[in-house]
């Protein structure tokens, strides 16, 4: 599996203004877009997209486009980086040159051929040798205008004074073409040529000679467009009569062009790549005991969780696994609380109390994040969604306000979101998720015993992340925390800074009951005094307690339905009624942790509602079934439901969140049809009656968490790789131990040792040996599979297929 975070802003070389928006692609598949930057030639986008990828590529692509309202959208250029070549780029912020587009270079798929020589006798009696072109299949053809395409091969042989063509039949609707069909080139010879005893193939006969398929799209009225070639020496052929493989095919001519192109523009990426090989679980169990073992080491500092965010070079690349993995089991809160605790040793001021940016504050902002999506999405998203789409002016900052505006007006309209937001929030505490409460009211309990003289501290404690790190946050970037689908306009990311910077010293002012506000600029000062009253410290007082209490809340998901996905798809008329079409309409899809939903429109009524109890299974569904891509069926105690996604990315994204909140159903199936009902019979096995039992085992259950989707044994793989990665830094925080140990007196040569926190040696020392055995012992699984997979997949095998290089 492999993920993908790119944000961009490109610089268009000078030309007229233009809006533009970016496109990330999978090959030539569009998975995200961006929204449209209007007039301008330098746009930043901004804009973050994290995705798993569901299937095998050759290019992670982007396409800068210029919008065109009545004609389509014009290409102005793309960046195309190779699957292997990602890692090269991964976590840099790097300008790439955008390269022109042209049908020629817009390439992907594979075909599978087969080359054998006979030898013929012709009708004179002279010997002469035949060409066996056997054109197999292809696979992962590019979509057409979103569809997939009608393609037809030509198989050309090609020599300095021949090129002999021939075509298949055209294959219609499908990016899997299976041709199956034969062709016969004759191979002449010089009349020197005698016949020998066994037949051989001379040498300056072939090397002359290529074979070239060419892939093209039947346009029927229109051109058909071109999808790739690939030549094969005929040479190939000179120590075997026979060939057989699976060639990647190529843009026109191997993509070669004049060293000498337009200077289009860049555009500026920054991708965070990575693929997890994980292991069966068992392999994992030592490793994982050790880290859930973390919280109850005394001291904290000497546990492997708290090692490992000590010698990783960035420590967010430990903490999000770590927070990950502890979380699934229940682990995180007592962990937390005992890095917490080391934090505040550290503290003499309480008004500066979890501000920095340490291992404990990281976590918490980590576990916010991941269990705190859908408290943000009941608690904001609607106000956000009303600033967003509004176009109300809240500048206030008397050099910033544009011509014709009113700055009282101005400050009515922010008073009016400010307090709208601050209202939502504080009322909100039924909808804090449980283990956000637990660790608030941990914070709480030691920022009062580390502080026991200033009253205020217990509020502080928690609205330094509650306020300061979680909700002033979602509400200057929504895109983010996916409360938006992009990123904000210019004028509203304005408006968002300024509630934002209100409600987060709103919860510092009231937690803190300070008498004046701490803003530098004299206009938000003089706006802030609207809020300095009793009731907004008391609300904030009252919602801090609330969310840090211990008393047993009541469960808000039996009562409010959990959002969980939403979006536009195509699905196929079920026919519930004799006259109704069976074709595929545009639907906008909801999906809630109690039913799915279609609509004509976002907003208006459900047209058809399926309970999620309902739901028998999820599965994808055989493109030859309607002869379309991104397919998947849900099946439940109706008829299924055959729905299209516009790409893999969202039909992977599709499946598996169906697939979580259905997975504790009953009566779920353990078998399905991979394909459709049509016509009186199954497509995939055949049988006749409709309701037959399936003919593919489902696929094997999800975790049942609709909220958190957690992998631990992923989880537990990027962390082995974490420590695979640090064993230099592993080694010299095992020298230091020793030397502390040993050397009981002044630090002479601290710097050997002063970049670690290491306030036990002796329990430091017996983790990191923990550490490195099982290390050690995860190696040699990791090797064998490396082994096994560098020599399993044959050079030419439709895993592997061959890269065709420039005759």
């Amino acid at each position: 599996t492999a993920t993908a975070i790119p944000w961009a802003q490109a610089i268009l070389t000078p030309q007229p203004l233009k809006d533009c928006f970016c496109t990330i692609n999978l090959d030539q598949e569009e998975v995200y877009r961006t929204q449209v930057v209007e007039k301008s030639l330098s746009p930043f986008f901004s804009e973050e997209f994290y995705f798993e990828i569901p299937r095998t590529f050759q290019y992670l692509s982007f396409y800068v486009y210029d919008k065109n309202v009545l004609q389509r959208d014009l290409r102005i250029g793309k960046v195309a980086i190779k699957k292997e070549d990602l890692c090269h780029h991964s976590g840099k912020e790097t300008w790439f040159s955008l390269q022109p587009v042209d049908s020629n270079s817009e390439v992907q798929g594979k075909v599978h051929l087969e080359l054998k020589l006979n030898e013929l006798i012709t009708e004179n009696g002279t010997v002469c040798q035949q060409l066996v072109v056997h054109i197999k299949a292809c696979h992962g053809l590019p979509l057409i205008n979103g569809q997939s395409c009608d393609p037809y091969a030509t198989v050309s042989l090609v020599g300095p004074s021949r090129n002999d063509q021939k075509k298949t039949k055209v294959k219609k609707k499908t990016s899997n073409p299976q041709f199956n069909e034969i062709f016969y080139f004759e191979v002449t010879r010089s009349s020197s040529y005698t016949r020998k005893s066994q037949f051989q193939v001379e040498e300056e006969d072939i090397e002359k000679l290529e074979i070239r398929i060419d892939l093209w799209n039947n346009g029927n009225l229109v051109q058909d467009v071109f999808l790739g070639e690939i030549k094969v020496p005929v040479n190939v052929l000179r120590t075997d009569s026979s060939h057989q493989a699976w060639y990647l095919l190529q843009p026109r001519d191997n993509g070669n062009k004049s060293s000498k192109t337009d200077d289009l523009g860049s555009l500026r990426l920054n991708i965070c790549y990575t693929e997890d090989y994980v292991l069966p679980s068992e392999y994992y169990g030592p490793l994982k005991t050790l880290l859930l073992k973390s919280p109850d080491v005394q001291p904290i500092s000497a546990s492997a969780a708290y090692i490992l965010s000590e010698i990783c070079r960035d420590k967010n690349d430990a903490v999000l696994p770590l927070v990950r993995l502890l979380l699934h089991h229940d682990k995180l809160v007592p962990f937390a609380t005992a890095v917490a605790e080391l934090d505040l040793k550290d503290t003499q001021d309480a008004n500066t109390i979890f501000r920095g940016n340490s291992l404990a504050t990281r976590c918490l902002d980590e576990m916010m994040k991941i269990v705190g999506g859908h408290y943000l999405k009941v608690t904001l998203k609607p106000i956000l969604d009303e600033i967003c789409d509004s176009s109300k002016s809240c500048e206030i900052d008397p050099i910033k306000l544009k011509e014709g505006d009113n700055v009282e007006n101005n400050k009515e309209n922010l008073r009016y979101y400010v307090d709208k937001l601050f209202s939502t929030i504080v009322k909100s505490s039924m909808s804090c998720p449980t283990v956000m409460c637990d660790i608030f009211y941990s914070l709480r309990q030691m920022a009062t015993q580390r502080f026991p003289n200033d009253p205020h501290v217990q509020y502080s404690a928690v609205s330094s992340f509650v306020f300061l790190r979680f909700f002033a946050v979602a509400v200057v970037s929504p895109h983010t925390f996916h409360l938006r689908p992009h990123h904000p306009d210019a004028q509203t990311i304005r408006t968002l800074t300024l509630i934002s910077k209100t409600i987060q010293t709103l919860g510092s002012w009231g937690s803190l009951s300070k008498s004046k506000s701490s803003f530098k600029e004299t206009f938000m000062c003089e706006f802030f005094k609207m809020f300095q009253e009793e009731g907004y410290i008391m609300a904030v007082k009252k919602f801090l307690d609330e969310i840090s209490s211990t008393e047993t809340k009541e469960s808000s998901g039996t009562s409010e339905p959990v959002h969980l996905k939403e979006g536009e798809m195509y699905k196929r008329a079920q026919g519930r009624t004799r006259i109704g079409k069976k074709n595929f309409k545009k639907r906008w899809f909801c999906l809630t942790s109690r039913e799915l939903t279609y609509h004509k429109q976002p907003g208006k009524d459900a047209i058809y509602t399926i309970p999620v109890k309902n739901i028998l299974a999820v599965e994808k569904l055989e493109e030859s079934s309607f002869n379309k891509k991104n397919m998947f069926q849900v099946i439940h105690t109706e008829k299924p439901l055959y729905v299209q996604a516009n790409n893999c990315v969202e039909a992977n994204e599709w499946i598996d969140v169906l697939c979580r909140v259905s997975r504790c159903n009953q009566n779920r199936l353990s078998f399905y049809h991979p394909s459709v009902y049509l016509n009186g019979n199954w497509l995939c096995c055949q049988e006749t009656g409709e309701n037959t039992l399936g003919c593919k085992p489902c696929t094997a259950g999800v975790p049942a968490d609709i909220q958190i989707d957690i992998d631990e044994d992923r989880e537990t793989e990027r962390i082995y790789s974490l420590f695979t990665l640090s064993l230099l830094k592993l080694q010299k925080m095992e020298e230091a131990c020793g030397t502390i140990a040993v050397y009981q007196g002044p630090q002479k040569e601290p710097d050997d040792y002063s970049n670690f926190v290491i306030e036990d040696s002796v329990t430091t020392f017996k983790t990191i040996q923990q550490i490195k055995s099982i290390i050690e012992k995860l190696d040699e699984p990791h090797e064998k599979y490396r082994k096994k997979r560098s020599s399993s997949a044959k050079y030419g095998s439709k895993e592997n297929p061959i890269v065709g290089k420039a005759s």
